[in-house]
């Protein structure tokens, strides 16, 4: 795009547009963009700092790239301070006397700096603008500010300070109200004859450097002097292409000898273009003569310092020509300050535009490369999440399907334990005998010793019946349990964390399951009461025991009492006159023959048996005497005698012996009718006891599930936290670049306008 026209500032004092403005609005316009830079370096300064230092991200951002950018915010400032001292600088050169300071005195318009015959400039000497009402100087490496009256005691070289030599340089700060000259970041450097010196190269290095323009005020009474030609090609030497501007000054003598004015000035035109073209190859022979003026500066200086005063500026003994020579001077100035204002421009700004966008160019590349990682780790978060959601719903389903299917199997291998046991223990209790008759310890009638008997006889059972218990059930109950334990643990394993995975055995530990088979002998047969009393087994009792059954001989004994303890009479008793036809008073029934049952019949028929022995002696007379005369007295004597016999061989027998043997087998029988009444709680209480190993077992597994559950979704959350993370350093480095890409418009607007040549 076309570049603007510089901007221009009407200039009262002279009248005419200032092109140094150009510089002004550019130096401004620079600094603003290099302002915004600085910001936004720091601002991705703070970025890359922010999520390198974030571990949950990864390593997104490289220690390389923030220390990169860190480096690039650094340099930026240095270019900031940089740009902000930025001035156009102007060094004049010339031999000594040539009018240099008279030069420089004559664009400000006021006696500035020493001037007048002889070898005046001792050192170089700058001038720059100040926003003080008050001129003032400073002596190099020091802050002081002098008068700036001392300034001839200074740089005179009649009145020199002998600390000062001629490579020092004395800073004049003038006001920028008095000349409209330095009001745009203009400095001035005079400099001491190029002839009284030989420190050329230190010169070049120390002031020439960032010089924009030079001018070399030569003599127009005289011709350019190899002295002259020597110092600016050393200055070639060090710059490229350095913009020369040539001052044939005192051109006023000219006048005296109007004749050969024109032929002089062709010479010096033409030896100051072939120095420019052939030497020293800085322009064109077209653009040479443009560089090249004719002046007399002390007829400028006094005629504008006359009109400052109010007075005509052509008045006093002035040259005929002056009015061109001014014009000529004029022409100088303007074309100077065009020169070096695109010149400064050029020089000052360039290098630093094209630092910024290389500057910006790479961190737009880092701002790439973090979107680009943050992307990639985005894509991969996702996909993460996506799995890890997709495994927790695995796991919450297939939970529940093992729930189920586990349950079944817990209930189904308690019913087969509570069937096992029971049937177990259906078959211990008819072989109690087996066990009874096992125990052997010291047994004897005292109700002391009989105490303890029993007590150990119900241990002895107890531990009897529990182990026979274990050998038939706990082996194949421990294995179906161990299967089972096992089947969940396979069935559960995937579900499980993968930290406790490969130590699930110290999860559910391989054990033997112990069955606890509770019997509690001792409280079940504590009522139990042995009968060890001899019985003779012809006796009465023992037949009825034997007849009856030993709950029905108990009541038809207790019946047959009652029937001794009440008298009947032999006969009817009489009747009386008032009472109904004869009947025979029977006892009124108790509770217990109330009902008639088969229990009630058979109590009857004990009843009638026993009314025998209750007849009169007179029917056991009548019956004697029949049998007697029946059987014969011998067989009923032979009867008697062996009936007597047997009594006495079961009384002999009735020993300690016989006594444990009837204790066993009365406990026998009334501890089979005992226990055969805990066999169902027994069994269902193995059964609960299965169940409760097992459903501890698969609830241990379910915690550890439930931790899987958790992990997961705890894992989802900071996945999905991650994500959120890097959506938003995918949106502020997007943000970033964009930035960048803004500051690069704004650069390339600058070159288009102020850098490149004007169309």
């Amino acid at each position: 795009m076309a570049a603007a026209p510089p901007l221009r500032r009407t200039d009262s004092a002279r009248g005419e547009f200032s092109p140094l403005k150009h510089f002004v609005v550019a130096k401004k316009k620079i600094s603003d963009v290099f302002e915004q830079l600085l910001n936004y370096a720091k601002e991705t300064s703070e970025f890359v700092e922010e999520i390198s230092g974030n571990k949950a991200l990864g390593n997104i951002a490289t220690q390389d790239q923030k220390l990169e950018i860190q480096a690039y915010a650094d340099k930026l400032a240095i270019i900031k301070e940089v740009l902000a001292r930025r001035h156009m600088k102007v060094a004049f050169f010339g031999r000594t006397s040539n009018g240099k300071s008279t030069v420089i005195n004559a664009m400000l318009r006021d006696r500035v700096l020493p001037s007048g015959i002889g070898h005046t400039t001792n050192c170089f000497l700058s001038v720059e603008g100040t926003d003080d009402d008050k001129a003032y100087l400073k002596t190099e490496g020091s802050e002081e500010e002098q008068s700036i009256k001392t300034v001839n005691q200074l740089a005179h070289a009649l009145h020199m300070d002998e600390s000062l030599d001629a490579g020092c340089l004395v800073r004049v700060f003038w006001p920028k109200t008095k000349c409209a000259l330095l009001r745009d970041d203009l400095v001035l450097v005079d400099s001491p004859g190029t002839d009284v010196t030989s420190q050329l190269d230190s010169w070049i290095d120390k002031f020439c450097l960032d010089a924009d323009v030079f001018v070399l005020v030569a003599n127009s009474e005289s011709t350019l002097m190899n002295t002259e030609k020597h110092f600016f090609h050393k200055v070639n030497e060090r710059l490229s292409k350095p913009n020369i501007f040539i001052l044939n000054n005192r051109w006023d003598a000219s006048a005296n000898e109007p004749e050969y004015m024109e032929d002089v000035r062709k010479q010096h035109t033409d030896r100051c273009v072939n120095f420019l073209v052939e030497e020293l190859k800085v322009v064109d022979r077209e653009q040479a003569p443009n560089r090249i003026f004719f002046v007399s500066a002390k007829e400028v200086l006094n005629s504008r310092m006359q009109r400052a005063q109010g007075m005509p500026e052509t008045g006093g003994a002035l040259a005929e020509g002056f009015k061109e020579r001014l014009k000529e001077f004029q022409s100088f100035e303007r074309r100077f300050e065009e020169c070096i204002s695109q010149s400064a421009v050029k020089t000052k700004f360039e290098q630093h535009t094209i630092r910024a966008k290389q500057i910006t160019e790479k961190v737009k590349s880092i701002m790439d490369a973090i979107n680009i990682e943050a992307a990639e780790k985005r894509v991969a978060a996702l996909e993460d999440r996506e799995y890890q959601m997709d495994r927790l719903e695995f796991v919450k389903n297939q939970l529940n399907l093992l729930i189920g299917d586990i349950k079944q199997k817990i209930t189904a291998i308690s019913e087969e334990v509570e069937d096992k046991v029971s049937n177990a223990m259906g078959e211990e209790i008819c072989r109690l005998h087996v066990i009874v008759d096992e125990f052997h310890t010291d047994f004897h009638p005292s109700p002391h010793v009989l105490k303890i008997y029993k007590s150990e006889l119900l241990t002895h059972v107890e531990e009897g019946m529990g182990k026979n218990l274990a050998f038939r059930c706990s082996s194949a109950i421990n294995a179906s349990v161990q299967s089972s334990q096992q089947y969940m643990i396979e069935s559960m394993l995937p579900l499980l964390p993968s930290t406790v995975q490969s130590q699930v055995h110290m999860l559910v530990p391989s054990r033997k399951f112990d069955l606890s088979y509770d019997l509690n002998c001792a409280t079940l047969c504590s009522d139990f009461q042995e009968n060890i009393e001899f019985q003779f087994s012809l006796g009465w009792t023992s037949l009825v025991h034997r007849f009856l059954g030993s709950a029905n001989a108990q009541r038809a004994l207790r019946l047959v009492d009652q029937n001794f303890q009440v008298s009947r009479p032999a006969l009817p008793p009489a009747q009386t006159p008032s009472s109904g036809p004869s009947s025979i008073t029977a006892p009124p029934p108790n509770s217990e023959t109330a009902v008639m049952t088969q229990e009630d019949l058979m109590l009857a028929v004990a009843t009638n048996v026993a009314s025998l022995t209750s007849r009169t002696s007179m029917s056991v007379v009548i019956v004697g005497g029949v049998v007697w005369r029946t059987v014969g007295w011998r067989l009923i004597a032979l009867s008697a005698s062996l009936y007597g016999l047997l009594y006495l061989y079961e009384r002999l027998t009735w020993t300690t012996k016989a006594k444990e043997r009837s204790l066993k087998r009365q406990f026998v029988d009334y501890a089979s009718e005992k226990l055969q009444l805990i066999v169902s709680f027994t069994s269902a209480n193995c059964s609960h006891q299965v169940q409760q190993e097992m459903a501890t077992t698969f609830a241990r597994l379910c915690q550890q599930v439930d931790q899987t559950q958790k992990e997961l979704e705890a894992e989802i959350r900071q996945l999905t936290a991650k994500i959120d993370q890097l959506e938003t350093v995918q949106s502020r480095s997007k943000s970033l670049r964009h930035k960048a890409t803004e500051l690069e418009k704004q650069l390339e607007a600058f070159t288009a306008q102020y850098l490149q040549p004007q169309q």
